[in-house]
Order: C-alpha cells, then structure tokens, then sequence
C-alpha cells in the first residue's frame, strides 16, 4: 500500500472512525472462513487494521502516531478479537514499537517513518550471529513468526558470541529480505499466520538489532510502561474478546432454538441458566481485573514515574487470569451449546479451540502462574519476568 493509499485508507480523527471501525468489524466476520482457510490474515485486511489505527496505537505523536494508553489498546484488541480470534491476534502486533523502542532513536525512526508500519517477530531458538565489522551476518530459520504475511519489517532472535544476557537480541529486516516458509497449520488461531520465517546470508547494522525486554532509548511514557507485561496483555485480551463472541451466540441462539427433542427452549433450562451466569460472572471477574490492575499500572506511571515490582508482578497475573478465565468461559460456552457445536465451523467450537491456545502461549501458560508466585515471594523469576 502506498503511501497516498495509506492517507486516503486512514480516518480523519475529526471524523466518525467507529463507522470505520463498525465496517470494519463486519468485514472481519464475514472473511473468518477465509482467513482460516488461507491460514493468514491476508495483507489487504491488514491494510484495514492500519487504517482504524491498530499499528500507530502506540507510536508517539511527534511520528504520527496515536500514542494510546495500554488500556484503550486492549479494548480495540479485545473488539476486534470478538470478531474473530486471529485477526485480533494479528492486530494485537500494533504494541510492536513499544520494544522497538530499545533501538537506537535513528533506527526507530526510520522505521516509523510511516507510523503504520507493520513489524512482525520470531525471537526463538536465537541462532548465531558472525560479527563483519560494524555488521553482522545473520542466518537461521525461526517458527512461530505470527502476523508474518502482512509485515514490513521482520525481527529475528540472534546470539552474539560472548554476549551475557539472559533475553534475545532480535535482528530487524526489511520483509524482502526475509523468507516466509508457509508451514502453519494448527487447530486453533489458524489466521495468525504463524509461520517460519528464513533468513539467508544477510548482513544486519548492529544499530538494527535490540535486546527484546531492555530499557528503551526514548522517554516517552507508553515506552516506559513495563514491556513484557504489555506483550503479555495484548495477547491475553484476545480470549476475553472470544469468550464474549461465545456467550453472545449463547444468548441469541438459546432464546430461539427449539429442542428437537420436545425439551423446553434452551434458555428455559435450569442448567443452561446456571453455567450462562457462571461464564458470564468469570468472565467479567477477569475483565475488571484485567483493565483495573493495567489502568493503575498506567496511572503510577505518570504520577509516579515509574511502574513497582509489585504491580509489575500484577500486570503479568492479570494477563494470565485473563488468558485462562477467557479460555473457560469459552469451554463453558461450548458445552451449552449441545452436540450441534461438535460440528465442524460451528462458532463455539473455533472460540473454545481459539481461546484454550491463547493460554497456551508462553507469556500467558501454566508456569506463569509460578513465576508470579515466586516473585510474591522475592524468590528467583524467569528471564524478562515479571
């Protein structure tokens, strides 16, 4: 998309952007099937990303970016999520610049000269990296590169001989010089295109590599918000969007359908009832902890100038608890909705799938849960924990 294209595509901020947003949420729904079957989210439905915002979100406006709080980012993911799982996940890469911001502020600025700038990463297994005077020679493949197929830019996990940090450092490539080896196939979040990326023989400026999770090189606030929590967040958020979807189909199909049966009208069953208002009740229990714990986060920031330990810790149990109480609310929605969401399409079985494989990811899994514990306790955290 060029860059006449890119202003005719971006809402005016006088304008009415949620009849943009509104439009492009029903285009979403109506393209899922497809996304799903392409296994990616395809680059002109990206393009409609960018132009209600989703990847300057988080831009600072001295580059043309929106600058938004973490917390209104979170409710356009979740928004978008409820539309469908991977396009959310997908949009969620908008929270891109706020790592990026530990490259030197020429690089950065580089790169967002165009404050829509897709980036797109793979940071495991780091491989080896030769240092060529002030460059470095990177090859390697790397899976797990979500939001591959529309990016502009592409970083890849690399090791440095001799270098001691326990986080990645990530070399950043134009698209073009990158690979897209088109291997996602999964279950669940088959949209996000995560597939694995190559690069072949390719010489990198040491200025276009960055520790992913170190301190940034610029002072605004929405860089100084922690990162990793961050990251965690915007991928957490898409399960509580795709809990929502589930129990609305709940909602509107149980107060229509008739048994086949002769059994009284789903929404008329005791039990049907009583798991609807349990997944109602877990689901909005995450969600005020969820966006309580990221808008207090945001609010020591700026009046404290920075973010403590302990919220810190908080920012990342908020994210697993959103993350694993989406995913059952979505379980629960499934098993209201009797064996016609056993088939294949059915909409609660891809939020159920969608939903568990967001916890699943690395940020949000099971061990999370003990990382925070152990940081509750001041005992040893994981690398780029908390």
């Amino acid at each position: 998309m060029n860059m006449q294209a890119k202003a005719q595509a971006r809402p005016d901020r006088g304008g009415d952007t949620a009849d943009l947003l509104s439009e492009v949420l029903d285009e979403i729904r109506t393209r899922r099937a497809e996304f799903e079957q392409k296994a990616h989210v395809p680059r002109d439905m990206v393009d409609r990303l960018r132009a209600i915002g989703c990847y300057r979100a988080f831009v600072p406006e001295r580059f043309g970016g929106d600058a938004l709080s973490p917390a209104a980012f979170c409710r356009l993911i979740e928004t978008i999520s409820a539309a469908d799982a991977s396009t959310g996940w997908v949009a969620s890469f908008g929270v891109s610049s706020t790592y990026l911001s530990a490259l030197p502020p020429e690089t950065f600025a580089r790169i967002y000269a165009d404050p829509d700038t897709v980036f797109a990463g793979a940071m495991f297994p780091p491989q080896a990296a030769t240092p060529e005077g002030d460059k470095l020679r990177v090859n390697g493949r790397w899976p797990w590169c979500s939001g591959s197929m529309g990016a502009d830019y592409i970083g890849v996990g690399i090791k440095l001989e001799g270098e001691a940090t326990p986080l990645p450092r990530s070399a950043v490539l134009p698209r073009s010089e990158v690979e897209i080896d088109e291997t996602w196939d999964t279950i669940g979040l088959r949209g996000t295109g995560s597939h694995e990326v190559v690069v072949t023989d390719k010489l990198v400026s040491e200025d276009w590599t960055f520790i992913r999770g170190s301190a940034p090189q610029m002072d605004d606030p929405q860089f100084r918000y922690p990162a990793m929590a961050l990251a965690a967040q915007v991928l957490a958020v898409v399960a509580l969007g795709t809990a929502r979807e589930a129990l609305d189909w709940i909602r509107s199909d149980a107060a229509q359908r008739a048994s086949i049966t002769g059994a009284p009208n789903p929404g008329a069953r005791p039990y049907v009832q009583a798991d609807l208002a349990r997944a109602e009740g877990i689901l909005a229990g995450a969600r005020h902890y969820f966006y309580d714990t990221i808008e207090a986060g945001w609010d020591e920031l700026l009046t404290q100038g920075e973010v403590s330990g302990d919220t810190k810790i908080a920012l990342r149990m908020a994210a697993t608890k959103a993350a694993h109480d989406g995913a059952e609310a979505a379980r629960l929605a499934f098993t209201l909705g009797g064996s016609g969401g056993m088939m294949a399409g059915h909409p609660l079985g891809r939020c159920m799938i969608d939903a568990a494989c967001v916890a699943q990811h690395a940020f949000l899994n099971s061990g999370t849960w003990t990382a925070a514990g152990a940081g509750l306790f001041d005992q040893q955290t994981p690398p780029g924990y908390p």
